[in-house]
C-alpha cells in the first residue's frame, strides 16, 4: 500500500496568500457593494512594456514558420539569453557570472522552492524572520524542519534570524552555525535593503563557516542607493559561498508570462562535488525548458528601447511607494521600506494583531494587505502593503487607510 509524504501535513494551515485571497472573496461576497482594493499579494498592474509586447508578437509568428518554429527549449535556456543576462547584469557591474552558470526557469518562486533538493535533509538552515514563506514551507515538505511549535510560530530545526526595527530590518549572526542561509535583499516582506559592506560580511561569514548563501535578488531593480549592491556577486569571495536566484516579474511584469534564473558558481563545492552540476542534473530531469517565445520576449528586457521603458515603469511603482510612505506617515503610522523596494512595512496601530489589523483595514476600508505575522513571528505587530497596484488605487487606498 502506498503512503503519503507527511511531512505536508505539519504545514499549518494554508498558503498565507490563499489565506488572504478567501478571507477577500468571503468579505466581498457578503458585501457585493464593496470597492476592494488589494495591496496585498506583489503582483504588477501594469502593461508589458511596448518593447516586450512587439518580442512577443515576432516570437510567436517565428512559432507559425517551419524555418523558425521552436519546440523544446534547452532546459538550461537559450544561450542567446543566458549570454545577454550575464552581460548585461552581470559583467556591466564588474561581477564574474559566466553564461553557463545560469539556469533559466519559470520564475524566482520555483527556484526558491525547489533549490533545497540538491541539500541533504539534515541541512540546517538559517532564515530572516520576518521570511519570505517559500524559504520555510518548501523545506518543511523536504523534511528538513522538524516540529512546528504553533504557540511560538516556530519550527524546531530551524534558525531563526529576527530582523526588526531596533535592527533596521537586517539580521545579526545566528548563535548556531546554519548550513544554509536565505537572504532576500532588497527585502521582501520588510521592504529593507542593506549594504554592500554588511552583505560583505555575510560572505566571509558563510565562506568562514562553510555555509552556503541563498540569495534572492527579487527586487534589485527598485535599487535606489548606490551603497546597495545590486548582486551578492559584488562581494569578494562570493564565487565559493553564492547561489543567487532573479525574476522577471518584479523588473519587468512577467508575473503572468514566467521567467527567472539561478545562478550558480562553479567554485561552490562540497564533498568534492560541484552544486553547479547537481542543480543542472536536477534541472535538465525535472525543467523542459522555458518557452522559446517568453525567452525570446525577455530579450526585449535588455533593448536601448526596453529598459527605457522599463525605467518608466519602475518608477511609476516607486512613485506608488512614495504616495504610501508620505500618507501614513502623515497619518501618523510607523512606516518603513519603500525605497529600494516596492514594500511598505507599517506597524499595526495600538496594541492590534495583524491579522486584527487585516480584518479592520478590509472591512473599515475596503483595503487588503498582508498581515506579517504570516511571514513568521517576528512580523507580528506589521503589516505590509504593496506598492504594485495602480496610481489611482493606491492614492485612494492610502486616503480611506487614514480616515480610519
Amino acid at each position: 500500500m502506498y503512503n503519503i509524504n507527511r511531512n505536508y501535513l505539519k504545514l499549518p494551515g494554508s498558503y498565507l496568500f490563499s489565506t488572504i485571497g478567501r478571507k477577500s472573496r468571503e468579505y466581498q461576497s457578503t458585501h457585493p457593494e464593496a470597492d476592494v482594493i488589494s495591496l496585498g499579494i506583489g503582483d504588477v498592474t501594469q502593461p508589458l512594456a511596448p518593447a516586450i509586447i512587439k518580442a512577443l508578437h515576432e516570437a510567436v509568428d517565428d512559432m507559425a514558420h517551419a524555418e523558425t518554429f521552436h519546440g523544446y527549449s534547452p532546459d538550461l535556456g537559450y544561450s542567446w539569453l543566458r549570454e545577454t543576462i550575464a552581460k548585461n547584469d552581470y559583467e556591466d557591474r564588474n561581477c564574474d557570472v559566466t553564461a553557463d552558470e545560469i539556469f533559466i526557469s519559470d520564475g524566482a518562486k520555483s527556484d526558491s522552492g525547489n533549490i533545497q533538493e540538491i541539500f541533504a535533509q539534515n541541512q540546517r538552515i538559517a532564515v530572516c524572520d520576518p521570511v519570505y514563506p517559500v524559504y520555510v514551507d518548501s523545506n518543511v515538505m523536504a523534511g528538513r524542519c522538524g516540529t512546528y511549535d504553533k504557540a511560538a510560530e516556530r519550527w524546531s530545526d530551524v534558525i531563526y534570524m529576527p530582523c526588526t526595527a531596533d535592527n533596521g530590518f537586517t539580521p545579526s549572526f545566528p548563535k548556531e552555525d546554519p548550513d544554509i542561509i536565505y537572504l532576500c535583499y532588497p527585502n521582501n516582506p520588510t521592504g529593507a535593503s542593506i549594504t554592500k559592506e554588511r552583505l560583505q560580511d555575510w560572505v566571509d561569514y558563510a565562506n568562514r563557516i562553510g555555509a552556503v548563501i541563498i540569495y534572492d535578488a527579487a527586487y534589485e531593480a527598485y535599487i535606489s542607493d548606490s551603497e546597495v549592491p545590486h548582486s551578492i556577486y559584488e562581494c569578494e569571495g562570493a564565487r565559493t559561498c553564492a547561489i543567487e536566484i532573479r525574476s522577471f516579474s518584479k523588473n519587468a511584469g512577467f508575473t503572468g508570462t514566467r521567467l527567472g534564473f539561478t545562478v550558480i558558481p562553479k567554485e561552490i563545492e562540497r564533498d568534492g562535488v560541484k552544486l553547479h552540476s547537481l542543480w543542472a542534473r536536477r534541472h535538465g530531469t525535472k525543467f523542459n525548458g522555458a518557452p522559446y517565445i517568453v525567452q525570446k520576449a525577455a530579450m526585449a528586457v535588455y533593448s536601448e528601447e526596453g529598459k527605457a521603458e522599463l525605467k518608466e515603469q519602475i518608477g511609476y511603482y516607486k512613485r506608488n511607494c512614495r504616495v504610501i510612505m508620505d500618507g501614513l506617515k502623515e497619518a501618523g503610522y510607523d512606516v518603513y521600506g519603500g525605497v529600494d523596494a516596492p514594500y511598505i512595512w507599517l506597524k499595526t496601530p495600538g496594541h492590534m494583531t495583524s491579522w486584527e489589523f487585516f480584518d479592520r483595514l478590509l472591512s473599515h476600508a475596503n483595503v487588503v494587505g498582508t498581515p506579517g505575522s504570516g511571514f513568521g513571528p517576528s512580523g507580528e505587530g506589521y503589516f505590509r502593503l504593496t506598492a504594485f497596484g495602480s496610481y489611482e488605487n493606491t492614492k485612494e487606498a492610502v486616503r480611506r487607510i487614514a480616515r480610519m
